[in-house]
């Protein structure tokens, strides 16, 4: 009974995960919509600088002025 009860939840997985994929079709994706009007892409550069430098000098920001501006005793 246990091995059954294993394979009905298998094929449900797989069932669910199937029709998931299928519902979300990335080939959507190419239909533009109205009013869609994307820019130019962006450089290797600019992506790294967006996604990588920015988040990374905005914490360093952040945490350096909890340190300055930290009020509680020193031990």
């Amino acid at each position: 009974m246990d091995k059954k009860n294993a394979l009905r939840a298998g094929a449900v997985a797989a069932g669910t995960t199937l029709m998931m994929l299928l519902m979300s079709s990335p080939a959507l994706a190419l239909t533009r919509d109205d009013g869609d009007d994307p820019g130019s892409g962006l450089s290797v550069a600019e992506t790294l600088g967006l996604f990588v430098a920015a988040p990374i000098l905005l914490f360093a920001v952040i945490a350096g002025l909890v340190m300055v501006l930290d009020k509680s005793k020193k031990a």
